[in-house]
């Protein structure tokens, strides 16, 4: 006997094709920030980082912001994860994930499975910040090819924290290569020779390396720092939007400058 509704269901199109067919081309581009306890600021620069981030995505695509450092998850988050993600502004969404990488935990101790939970649930996102305690970053990332980005602020306390998270993903984790978002005032005589500071411990105790940083300003709410905009570029390797050249030729060099002060 025929079966009339198989063979409708058939002939039904998938409903998430169109969607798969738009961002066949686009690839979602992780982007991981060490939680550090000592930065007062440490919301405002995820959302500077984010928006740097879908400056440099492409148009039609978004950006997910998942805070596995703060923010009770949903109830539902185990459940439906993608029922969870919050729309907060155009082409940004965000996810309280407080605790979520630990459910998705491997018998090797990897919480990678959160992060292809998360690709499942995201269509359409261009770049994705997971911001988390080391631990948890660890668990999430060392077995895939990644940045991650050291979080410090412009006193001594954070600067310790900050080389402490880098020691730890390098020593337990095997990744090597970081990058540094310093949230200090513009009129800070200290952040070059901060960033410089870190560098230069990284490669004598860890042999990590520093790639490059930027600064933000948390009291300056213009125009996002040329700094910023080409950290994002890095951290999005390929996948990121061309960065327009005149804007890219005016930002000045953060590692030529940490060298020669």
């Amino acid at each position: 006997m025929r079966d009339f509704l198989a063979s409708d269901r058939a002939s039904l199109p998938d409903q998430a094709d169109g969607l798969r067919r738009l961002f066949a081309g686009a690839r979602t581009r992780f982007v991981a920030v060490a939680a550090n306890p000592d930065v007062a600021f440490a919301g405002l620069a995820l959302e500077r980082l984010a928006a740097a981030a879908s400056a440099a995505t492409l148009p039609q695509q978004r950006v997910l912001v998942v805070d596995a450092a703060a923010g009770a998850p949903h109830e539902m988050a185990s459940v439906d994860l993608a029922a969870c993600i919050e729309s907060i502004a155009p082409n940004l969404d965000y996810l309280a994930a407080r605790g979520l990488p630990l459910r998705h935990v491997d018998a090797r101790g990897s919480c990678e499975g959160f992060l292809d939970a998360l690709q499942r649930c995201a269509l359409g996102t261009g770049a994705l910040i997971v911001h988390a305690p080391v631990s948890e970053l660890g668990r999430l990332f060392a077995r895939r090819p990644t940045v991650p980005l050291l979080l410090a602020a412009d006193h001594p306390a954070s600067v310790t924290s900050a080389y402490a998270n880098m020691k730890l993903l390098a020593q337990r984790h095997g990744l090597m290569s970081f990058d540094l978002l310093l949230v200090a005032a513009a009129s800070s005589p200290r952040t070059t020779r901060i960033a410089e500071q870190l560098r230069l411990t990284a490669d004598r105790f860890s042999g990590a390396v520093l790639r490059d940083w930027a600064a933000i300003d948390p009291a300056d709410s213009s125009e996002l720092p040329g700094a910023l905009r080409r950290l994002a570029h890095g951290l999005l390797g390929e996948d990121a939007a061309p960065m327009p050249y005149a804007r890219a030729a005016a930002v000045p060099d953060a590692r030529a400058s940490a060298s020669a002060s």
